[in-house]
């Protein structure tokens, strides 16, 4: 891995995780090139035969307490939307209509985890859509619609799970909590070749459960 390795940061703004971990890469950007991919969360979850956190009762519940409390020890305000979850087909493909620029990204985040907004469709959408300068028809364009569906391929291809991941060259970094661990490989990309890290890629596996 080099100082040059392509870094693409893969996520649906379905997740509050996501929205945490995206003041970080912004940070992140200011220094080096990341490539910003929406991805369709549910698509993921479907290929991997996954289901989410909020899809199984008493973690739901949980994992909206733990954002919560999350948020605030960063200081980071959040607020849920009136629904969750949510379909954010509409939302995703915003960010990509507009480029999936900072600001555009930015500016979704911040209506559904800051303001609280619906982001479940365009009509849903069309204040932020003014705001922004993005015709409400560009949002089903079939590019934008395509676009959408090869960035989730393409994170499925890449290997990725979960959302948001960070990729760094071949590598792949789970969850916001995971982007500090991503920053020390960065820095230091041996961290990965000491033998109890090259262990892990080939550790047998001793009991399975059958289907």
């Amino acid at each position: 891995m080099h100082d040059d390795a392509p870094l693409r940061w893969y996520f649906d703004v379905i997740s509050p995780f996501a929205y945490l971990q995206w003041p970080k890469v912004k940070a992140l950007a200011a220094r080096r090139d990341v490539v910003l991919v929406p991805v369709l969360f549910a698509a993921v979850l479907a290929a991997r035969g996954q289901k989410g956190p909020a899809e199984i009762p008493g973690k739901r519940e949980f994992t909206y307490r733990h954002v919560l409390w999350q948020a605030r020890q960063a200081g980071v305000p959040l607020r849920f939307p009136p629904a969750h979850p949510f379909n954010p087909v509409a939302a995703l493909r915003l960010c990509i209509a507009g480029g999936c620029t900072p600001a555009v990204v930015d500016a979704v985040f911040d209506w559904i985890w800051v303001q609280g907004q619906a982001g479940d469709s365009v009509e849903a959408l069309q204040p932020l859509l003014h705001r922004l300068g993005i015709r409400a028809d560009a949002v089903a364009d079939p590019a934008v619609k395509d676009a959408l569906r090869a960035n989730t391929d393409a994170a499925l291809a890449a290997g990725v799970f979960g959302v948001p991941t960070l990729q760094v060259g071949d590598m792949l970094f789970w969850g916001n909590d995971a982007h500090a661990f991503a920053l020390a490989v960065l820095a230091d990309p041996g961290l990965l070749d000491d033998p109890q890290m090259r262990r892990i890629a080939s550790l047998p596996v001793a009991a399975s459960r059958t289907p």
